[in-house]
């Protein structure tokens, strides 16, 4: 093993290929931040749609469950980025498809292009909002049905119910499945890899590419996604006992 070869200098881009990896992670937490927002937004939604008593909005909620959550992820990440470029007005696609350094000046700015970016954060947060959906309703259908009589009965509307009294014991309660749906939409954002984004997986094959040295460089990438995820788990422990309530959550457990 040949740890030393991570701060030889890369061929391009000006670092080492440590820095890479550190690129690389960079690209990896943007896509899954920015896709986790959109899957926790739309998730909320449509979980709460799930449960209001409009047939209708049950069912267009439960269409798009059923339709994000059995279509296969990298087949959604093909559809984003080969497809939709295609159907949306020519001057939108032209734009997107310009390289990112040229729309962002950051640290560690990669030379894809913004629609490499946005397909992989549209594919991840819209098929893992899906997941959220279910979450959310089961987090909801978990607690009394006389929270939301009670609710109704002081005089607050279905809305109000949902915003001060439901959901935020739901959320308390889907705490831990929650953050695991979080560490899956960090570790499928590799998936974007297949569209060009120099995410960290993408990053540890280029070294592994360049250096023949592919032991050294998949290994520091799954250190990498290790640490991330065990402190995340913890973060999350940690937030789970702090909003924990009694007879709702038992110490590090789900529902």
């Amino acid at each position: 093993m040949d740890w030393k070869v991570l701060l030889e200098q890369a061929p391009s881009g000006g670092m080492t290929y440590l820095g890479w990896l550190a690129s690389g992670l960079f690209w990896t937490l943007a896509v899954s931040a920015c896709a986790w927002v959109i899957a926790f937004a739309v998730g909320s939604v449509v979980g709460v749609a799930r449960t209001v008593p409009l047939a209708a909005a049950r069912l267009a909620a439960t269409a798009y469950v059923e339709l994000f959550r059995n279509i296969p992820l990298l087949v959604q990440m093909f559809l984003w980025y080969f497809v939709m470029p295609e159907v949306i007005p020519k001057d939108w696609g032209d734009w997107l498809k310009q390289d990112m350094p040229n729309l962002l000046t950051l640290p560690f700015a990669a030379q894809f292009s913004l629609w490499e970016f946005t397909a992989a954060v549209l594919c991840l947060g819209l098929y893992t909002a899906s997941r959220v959906a279910e979450q959310v309703r089961s987090g909801i259908q978990s607690l009394p049905r006389g929270q939301t009589s009670a609710g109704l009965a002081m005089g607050l509307t279905l809305p109000q119910v949902y915003r001060h009294v439901t959901l935020p014991m739901a959320y308390r309660i889907i705490i831990p499945p929650m953050t695991s749906e979080f560490l899956t939409i960090f570790k499928n954002s590799s998936t974007a890899l297949t569209i060009g984004v120099l995410e960290l997986t993408a990053q540890s094959r280029q070294i592994s590419e360049y250096t023949f040295k592919t032991f050294e460089a998949f290994t520091a990438a799954t250190l990498i996604y290790i640490a991330i995820t065990m402190t995340v788990i913890l973060a999350m422990r940690a937030l789970e006992k702090r909003v924990a309530v009694p007879g709702y959550i038992s110490q590090g457990g789900g529902h």
